[in-house]
């Protein structure tokens, strides 16, 4: 039997080239043999965060399969390569060490990150939601919670997924202004949400109303969903039934084909009581989830008209030819007259007076359509005359 020293496996290694003299025995960890059969030894150990074999057997006779079918006695999914001998000008695998025939072979790392192993068995979904999911305590490995996604797994781990189950909105409701089997039409109130954020955004949303309505996106957090308003703003958003729709919808709101009329309320009185802002929008670097007017930004164009001035807010009527994030916010803010309630751009109110009066657009099966919600009372306290608005 044989017994080999961390200076002999250091010396082998030497030999396959794979250490050399400034390495030192200490750097060979976790050593361990056993015997296969009685005619040979096989060490188990680490070496530079890498797992290796050594088997002494004087009678493989370089037979590749019987060599791994010795070291999978110790385990037996084990993945890896028996290594060649690097002294030898022909290709053969046994290396001569104190009269003795030595096989080297290098354990492949069998290990995943969590979140990379959990999307290739479901990859129904994506990693970063699995990342998600994990950070939340809802994947325990081997029966205890990881929430590390880059935990180190293998394909024998047991992974058990507890994702709490969704809450059913079927009973919720909006108010809806128009509906056939193409389109549907509502009215969205403040404060609730387009579509779901995320994964483990739990709250209702414009898209889970439009669920039970349509064919299109079912398998997302989008169903129906062709365009957007920000939580904060109330007014008209129309809805796909069915992919074709979809289509033909998104491509107006591409092409600019759609006319969108807003109504707000702004702090102060514009200099200018009929204009057009032409004035580029781009993303602020010092806050990344706000905008600003810059110069390097991409084209944005609002008309605006002043309908109203009272108690240093004006009502204004607000049309843009280009669809930007935060669009109307960032261009009145621009001219010192902030939307009335805008915590970003302005100052805070009891609500965000921006109201998406109407939409003009092209349904299936119909000429063109104009689509109205009605102006909230939140304006028509503050303005009476916003309720005669055409």
């Amino acid at each position: 039997m044989v017994k080999a020293s961390s200076n002999d496996i250091l010396a082998i290694l030497r030999k396959f080239e794979l250490a050399n003299d400034e390495n030192v025995p200490r750097q060979i960890e976790q050593v361990s043999y056993n015997h296969p059969n009685p005619k040979n030894t096989l060490a188990s150990f680490r070496f530079n965060k890498r797992q290796f074999y050594i088997l002494f057997d004087e009678t493989a006779e370089d037979d590749i399969n019987y060599v791994e079918g010795q070291i999978r006695t110790d385990k037996q999914d084990v993945i890896g390569d028996v290594l060649e001998n690097p002294n030898d000008h022909l290709t053969t695998y046994a290396l001569p060490f104190k009269g003795k025939e030595v096989y080297l072979y290098l354990v492949k790392s069998d290990k995943k990150r969590l979140d990379a192993e959990l999307a290739a068995r479901y990859p129904e979904t994506s990693r970063s939601t699995w990342q998600k999911y994990i950070k939340e305590g809802y994947v325990q490995v081997n029966g205890a919670v990881q929430k590390s996604p880059k935990y180190d797994i293998t394909e024998l781990d047991n992974i058990a997924v507890t994702i709490p189950a969704s809450t059913d909105y079927s009973e919720q409701s909006l108010p809806i202004l128009y509906i056939d089997d193409n389109v549907v039409v509502i009215n969205k109130p403040v404060g609730v949400l387009t579509h779901a954020k995320g994964a483990l955004n739990d709250e209702f949303t414009v898209a889970e109303f439009f669920r039970q309505y349509t064919t299109y996106h079912l398998d997302s957090n989008r169903p129906g969903i062709i365009h957007r308003l920000d939580r904060d703003t109330s007014g008209v958003m129309i809805g796909a039934r069915n992919e074709a729709t979809a289509t033909l919808l998104q491509k107006q709101f591409a092409d600019r084909k759609t006319k969108k009329t807003y109504v707000a309320i702004v702090t102060g009185e514009p200099k200018i009581g009929e204009a057009k802002i032409d004035l580029p929008i781009g993303r602020n670097p010092a806050k990344p989830s706000t905008f600003r007017v810059d110069a390097k930004g991409k084209p944005a164009v609002t008309n605006y008209t002043v309908l109203a001035e009272r108690n240093n807010t004006s009502l204004v009527k607000l049309s843009p030819h280009t669809g930007r994030t935060h669009q109307l916010r960032v261009h009145m803010a621009y001219l010192n007259t902030p939307i009335l309630g805008d915590r970003v751009y302005g100052k805070a109110a009891d609500r965000l007076y921006l109201h998406a009066y109407s939409l003009e657009i092209t349904i299936p099966d119909s000429d063109r359509r104009i689509f109205t919600a009605p102006v909230p009372d939140d304006f028509v306290r503050l303005f009476p005359e916003s309720k005669e608005i055409q």
